[in-house]
């Protein structure tokens, strides 16, 4: 059902940066209970980064998840200016070689619009796709969110110059066929909160954490949920659950 667009607290999007470190000195706190984390068993996982940022901002999450033994690759396509035609042939080839080469499906991990594209490509390929999960994405397909999406991409051409000529976000035709798992925070000040929860659905789950949308990459809570659900046996679904200690930092609403 579509939903009005929400205009966002401004005070969330101008402690984004503060914010963010929060959530790192908390990963620094908690690092010891993460090297407890499930372990992955060596299938690839390819991670995306949002809007203008690129593999640099992913370091240390794709760090956490290679130190618990998952197979992990950046999208090595520079800074992300937005799905270009080459970005989307480039990512559907990506998929496909680390298909075709490790002989297992790959699980997606989506960071904001980078989250889009994950969507996008499991459902292009979803023979190809073991399991999303997406972090502070807008994963609603509906005219509100083209009509949202396309106007951040817009703002964002003003925040870097010589960027213009982004593409609209790139659609594939079908349904969503792999399990699918949202991360979303009600202190988001980037992204519209409510639009990143997908409707109840077999396999479908929305895991609301703390925290803000720029340290969703570093969070503790996030970094848990993506090695328990990346370790999770291929072809199993169990609706993520945190551990005792972690349970702070995912509100629990009904």
């Amino acid at each position: 059902m579509p939903t009005t667009r929400r205009r966002l607290p401004r005070a969330l999007l101008l402690t984004e940066p503060p914010r963010a470190g929060i959530d790192l000195a908390a990963l620094l706190a908690t690092w010891p209970l993460l090297a407890t984390a499930r372990r992955g068993d060596g299938h690839p996982v390819l991670v995306l980064p949002g809007l203008l940022t690129g593999d640099p901002s992913t370091v240390l999450l794709r760090g956490v998840l290679r130190a618990l033994g998952h197979h992990v690759s950046g999208w090595s396509l520079g800074t992300n200016r937005g799905p270009t035609g080459r970005v989307v042939r480039d990512l559907r080839a990506r998929l496909d070689r680390l298909h075709r080469e490790s002989g297992r499906r790959v699980s997606l991990v989506g960071w904001s619009l980078g989250g889009l594209y994950a969507q996008e490509l499991a459902r292009a390929r979803p023979g190809s796709v073991r399991r999303l999960v997406t972090l502070g994405t807008p994963v609603l397909r509906h005219p509100p969110w083209v009509r949202t999406l396309s106007q951040l991409v817009d703002q964002g051409t003003r925040l870097a110059p010589g960027t213009g000529g982004f593409a609209r976000p790139w659609a594939e035709a079908g349904s969503l066929r792999v399990p699918a798992t949202s991360v979303l925070t009600r202190s988001d000040g980037i992204v519209d909160w409510t639009a990143c929860r997908y409707p109840p659905g077999r396999h479908r789950e929305n895991v609301e954490v703390r925290g803000s949308h720029l340290g969703l990459a570093h969070n503790p809570a996030v970094l848990w949920l993506l090695a328990d659900r990346l370790g999770a046996p291929e072809g199993s679904w169990r609706p993520f659950s945190p551990p005792p200690a972690l349970r702070p930092f995912f509100p629990r609403r009904r």
